[in-house]
C-alpha cells in the first residue's frame, strides 16, 4: 500500500505527478528514426515545413503598394530562401518576415476586432500582400488609418515601405 507523507502539501504532489507524466509523454513521443525517413516513405507530406528550416521553398509574395509616394508605389515580387525577386530590399524584407514568424501565429493577421487603437492617421498609403509564406496562403491588406494599423504596417518594414516620420522609431 502506498503511504503519503502528510508533511508535503497535496498540491505539490499533484504538480510533481503532472510534471513527471508530461516528461514521460514527451520522451515517449520522440523517435529514433529520423523524420526524413518517414517523409520519404509516406505517399503525402506528413506536416507543413518547419519555420526554422532554412531550405524551405515556396515562400513567394507579391506586394502592391499604393499612395506611399517617393517612388515606393508599385508591385514587387519577393522570394525568400534564398532572397530574390524585384523587391527593392529583398534580403531585408525576408529578414523582417523571419523575425515576425512564430509557430501557431499568423504573421499577416489583421488587427483583432475590438482592439483599442490610438486615433491617429498615418497617411493614405495602402498595401496588399498575396502569395505563400511558411507553407500558408497569404492575402493581407494594410493601411495606416489608426495606431494599430500603423504599428502592423511598421512591423513589416522593409517588406512594406518605411513611412515613419523622420526622427521617430
Amino acid at each position: 500500500m502506498l503511504q503519503v507523507n502528510r508533511s508535503v502539501p497535496a498540491w505539490r504532489l499533484r504538480r510533481l505527478l503532472l510534471v513527471t507524466a508530461g516528461s514521460l509523454v514527451a520522451v515517449g513521443s520522440t523517435s529514433v528514426v529520423p523524420a526524413a525517413a518517414y517523409a520519404q516513405a509516406a505517399p503525402f507530406p506528413l506536416a507543413a515545413p518547419s519555420l526554422q528550416d532554412p531550405g524551405r521553398s515556396g515562400d513567394h509574395l507579391t506586394v502592391t503598394v499604393r499612395d506611399a509616394g517617393a517612388g515606393a508605389d508599385g508591385t514587387y515580387e519577393l522570394s525568400c530562401h534564398p532572397a530574390g525577386g524585384d523587391h527593392p530590399d529583398a534580403g531585408g524584407a525576408c529578414a523582417a518576415l523571419e523575425r515576425g514568424t512564430r509557430w501557431g501565429k499568423d504573421s499577416f493577421a489583421p488587427v483583432p476586432q475590438g482592439s483599442f487603437c490610438t486615433m491617429q492617421y498615418g497617411g493614405s498609403a495602402t498595401a496588399h500582400v498575396t502569395g505563400t509564406w511558411a507553407g500558408r496562403p497569404v492575402d493581407a491588406r494594410y493601411d495606416r488609418s489608426d495606431g494599430c494599423e500603423i504599428a502592423r504596417w511598421d512591423r513589416l518594414v522593409p517588406l512594406l515601405p518605411d513611412l515613419r516620420q523622420e526622427g521617430r522609431p
